[in-house]
């Protein structure tokens, strides 16, 4: 994937939706405070595609990407974790938001072009924006050796946001874990085996995510791109014209 700023391209749009007006209008009132907290963490989960053969090629995919896009916005560090399960990928990146937003167009890439996807039906858990620490000191994949998803009652549903809250929470817990705990060996970019192995209960139930996998409520990759490239359009006070053109009512 070749990372580069045409004229058609969203980050040339920058000033046009609500996050950055809003995010221009913080950084004129406290420009040094914004700057240094301009670190922000996207979520997401996904089925992986049934034609990807090496899940380790998912992992491959992602650490080519984040090399280019740190070349392409020097100094915006990527860390974070990647879940590979045997049928679903939980995906943790922090970063600052060009980066994130760059994720999810190579997201959307995936799905228009299905004949080289790697992941299908994302659905984005949480963007958190203006985080004030890193939880991961590092990117990082792991393949989970987990026994495939089996059949469960969906007689009784939890609600979305209970299930959401239960997995934001375990993720937090495990990247506490995993920031406390020394590793051997800081360039490597898949944690050691034995570190995840030992706590098993931090890891998110495959149940839980092909549940939410399924849940509407959830925002695809797609939706949340529309959403953030939508201009937006702000009648002023300035711009009104009293009296109408029209009468507002019967005389």
């Amino acid at each position: 994937m070749e990372v580069r700023k045409t004229k058609s391209s969203p980050v040339e749009k920058i000033g046009t939706s609500l996050f950055h007006h809003l995010l221009d209008k913080r950084t004129l009132l406290n420009p040094k405070e914004e700057v240094k907290y301009l670190l922000h963490r996207l979520i997401f989960i996904a089925y992986i595609s049934p034609e990807l053969a090496d899940k380790r090629d998912l992992g491959a995919h992602y650490e080519q990407l984040y090399q280019k896009l740190q070349q392409f916005y020097q100094g915006d560090g990527v860390t974070g974790l990647l879940l590979i399960y045997p049928s679903y990928v939980v995906h943790t990146i922090e970063s600052s938001s060009d980066v994130l937003f760059s994720v999810l167009r190579d997201l959307r890439n995936m799905q228009e072009h299905r004949n080289r996807t790697l992941i299908v039906d994302p659905k984005i858990l949480v963007m958190s924006h203006d985080i004030p620490n890193r939880l991961f000191q590092q990117w990082s994949y792991k393949v989970l050796k987990l026994p495939a998803r089996t059949l469960v009652d969906k007689s009784h549903r939890e609600p979305t946001e209970k299930l959401v809250s239960e997995s934001l929470t375990l993720l937090l817990r495990l990247g506490t874990y995993l920031l406390r705990t020394p590793k051997c060996d800081n360039s490597s970019k898949t944690p050691p085996d034995s570190i995840l192995d030992k706590v098993p209960e931090l890891i998110i139930p495959q149940d839980t995510i092909g549940d939410l996998l399924e849940r509407e409520e959830l925002l695809s990759s797609q939706k949340y791109l529309e959403t953030y490239d939508s201009p937006l359009n702000i009648v002023m006070d300035s711009e009104r014209v009293w009296p109408p053109s029209e009468h507002l009512g019967p005389i």
